[in-house]
């Protein structure tokens, strides 16, 4: 029995939303703000058609701060959902953090990243398998939330992943963008 739900359980792409699939703009909340990195949708389609899920993991402080509500984000990423129909590019599901430790009325909570709680939401969620998933960010907490998780993770240059690239831990792979994590992760899959 334990074989087979295993068998079942499925490979995932956590992926951080700012500066890795959108370009980076500070507590973005609003559709007409939203910007793909280049090459990000054509690989959400080639990663949904190599089986995996690809799922949204973000910290939206801007909630705890004020900014906005969390009626907007959901908004906001209904909007990039219609956007990409027809392309053939999915992104299956999206969990955010709207907690921050200095803000709001919830200062300690197991979702911010780097801590895991959005990725092992999903992973009970979505049945998932880490030990076939990864995660793609440009931050060293998105990073470290993966390896918390039991993920592999790239760190992308995009977004903060420049600045953040000399605090890499040893072993994490890095990629210009999410177009060239993607095609690190299927080439990985190929050769396993």
């Amino acid at each position: 029995m334990l074989q087979q739900e295993l068998s079942a359980a499925r490979a995932c792409v956590f992926i951080d939303r700012d500066g890795t699939l959108n370009i980076e703009k500070k507590y973005l909340h609003k559709y007409a703000d939203w910007e793909w990195i280049p090459g990000s949708v054509k690989m959400l389609k080639t990663l949904h058609e190599a089986g995996f899920l690809n799922i949204v993991i973000t910290n939206q402080a801007g909630v705890a701060r004020g900014y906005y509500d969390t009626a907007a984000i959901k908004t906001l990423h209904a909007q990039v959902d219609e956007e990409l129909l027809g392309t053939g590019a999915v992104i299956d599901a999206y969990y955010f953090c709207p907690h921050h430790p200095q803000y709001g009325e919830e200062r300690n909570c197991s979702c911010r990243k780097p801590a895991p709680g959005m990725l092992l939401t999903a992973k009970e969620q979505w049945n998932i398998s880490m030990a076939r998933s990864w995660m793609i960010g440009d931050k060293i907490s998105d990073i470290e939330a993966g390896l918390a998780a039991g993920v592999r993770c790239i760190l992308v240059a995009t977004g903060y992943g420049e600045e953040e690239r000399q605090a890499c831990p040893a072993g994490v792979w890095q990629a210009a963008d999410f177009a060239a994590a993607g095609a690190l992760i299927l080439q990985d899959m190929q050769r396993n």
